[in-house]
């Protein structure tokens, strides 16, 4: 399949290149090529994977089959309003990115939060999209390789499209997560709860001192 992800951090590193392992062609987008190729850390990563190549959001967006929102905050909406709406018709977006506002410092709160969500907040803007909100409650390495939390724990799926969350699950599954580890929470409105788990994990991450530990839902 064909895989774009938009965003070049840490997040839409590990994602693109847990695709490529994968087998799926991959491309990164980015705002502008030529300051990200400039970036240390982006040049790096970048020498061993010559096969994922970057690409404007736009040209990202246009050619990627299934996106994948990794930008930091609401900059995905930026990042999307980028690309023409007919590259965007009927396309899944995997988005697992959360609505940080680091405007007051750090820890930063969460815009929108309680009565909306940036899952929400996407899928309304880009009504086209099938936007699955998932695997944004855990840090990167976790997403694409569970098993480095012992035992059961879960990942979240929120969305209106049932085709859309199947694919999702699939994906899922195929970076190591057991159809059990994985909860349907529903449309995209519980999106909310899940961006609202993000001030909880960084008071578990001052707690606990690192961030390879992720939530479990024990029920009867």
């Amino acid at each position: 399949m064909r895989y774009a992800v938009l965003g070049t951090g840490v997040v839409g590193r590990t994602l693109a290149a847990r695709l490529g392992s994968l087998g799926h062609e991959v491309v990164i987008g980015t705002r502008d090529p030529a300051v990200t190729l400039g970036r240390a850390e982006y040049g790096e990563w970048r020498a061993g994977r010559p096969q994922v190549r970057l690409l404007t959001f736009r040209e990202a967006a246009e050619q990627g089959g299934t996106l994948v929102n990794a930008t930091g905050g609401q900059a995905g909406l930026a990042a999307l309003a980028e690309a023409d709406p007919a590259h965007l018709a009927d396309k899944v977006l995997i988005d697992v990115a959360n609505p940080l506002d680091f405007s007051r410092g750090f820890p930063p709160t969460l815009d929108p939060v309680d009565g909306d969500s940036l899952g929400e907040l996407i899928q309304r803007s880009f009504p086209q999209l099938r936007v699955v909100k998932t695997l944004n409650t855990m840090n990167c390495r976790i997403m694409v390789d569970p098993a480095r939390v012992p035992g059961a724990h879960h990942v979240f799926l929120s969305g209106e499209d049932t085709d859309a969350k199947t694919a999702v699950r699939a994906l899922l599954h195929s970076f190591g997560w057991p159809q059990a580890g994985i909860l349907d929470l529903g449309g995209i409105e519980t999106a909310r709860g899940s961006e609202m788990l993000l001030p909880m994990w960084l008071r578990l991450m001052g707690a606990l001192g690192h961030t390879d530990f992720n939530f479990h839902v024990q029920g009867a």
